[in-house]
Order: structure tokens, then sequence, then C-alpha cells
């Protein structure tokens, strides 16, 4: 186990399933456009405290497979995804307002 994953509990890999569940679940809660603006802001800090785990541990020296560092990358971009995501999301929610 990464020396960046102890407080967490898990393995790496279950670590970015862990956080591919929870950008799925941030989408599925975002889709609507009716997230209060609270509980968008807890999101967006829930990606960045994951993305910031996930960069430390890829960057500590920790040897991983290629395949783990192919995973590592990909929920890298899956955290980058749902948070442009989620902005898409404001925006239309922004737009629908103006013109309502």
């Amino acid at each position: 186990m990464p020396p960046g994953l102890i407080d967490e509990g898990l393995c790496l890999l279950h670590f970015t399933l862990h956080i591919e569940e929870e950008c799925a679940a941030v989408r599925r809660q975002t889709a609507l456009g009716i997230t209060p603006h609270e509980r968008q802001m807890e999101f967006y800090r829930q990606i960045a405290d994951r993305g910031d785990v996930l960069v430390s541990v890829a960057t500590s020296g920790f040897t991983m497979s290629d395949e783990m560092k192919a995973r590592v990358l990909s929920t890298l971009l899956t955290l980058m995804n749902t948070r442009e995501n989620m902005d898409r999301s404001a925006m239309r929610q922004s737009a629908m307002k103006r013109f309502a």
C-alpha cells in the first residue's frame, strides 16, 4: 500500500475504483442542474482532494506496473471530465435562470 493511501485504507487499485464510483455519483447528482451551490462546492473540493491524493501517490516513487500507471492516468482523466461536466451543468442552470 502506498504511503499516501494509508489514511484512505485502500490499495491503489481500490482507491481508483472508489474515485470512479464517486465521479459517477457526482455526475448523476449534477446532471439535472438542480444541485445547490453549496453541494457543488463540496463536489469541487472532493474532486480536488481526490486528485491531490492520487497525484501525490503517483509521484511518490511507489513502484507501479504499466497497467496501474494507465489506471491512475485514466482516473485523473475521469476527475477532470467530472469537473468539466459539473461546469457545463452549472452554465446550463445559469442560462436557464436568465431566460426563464
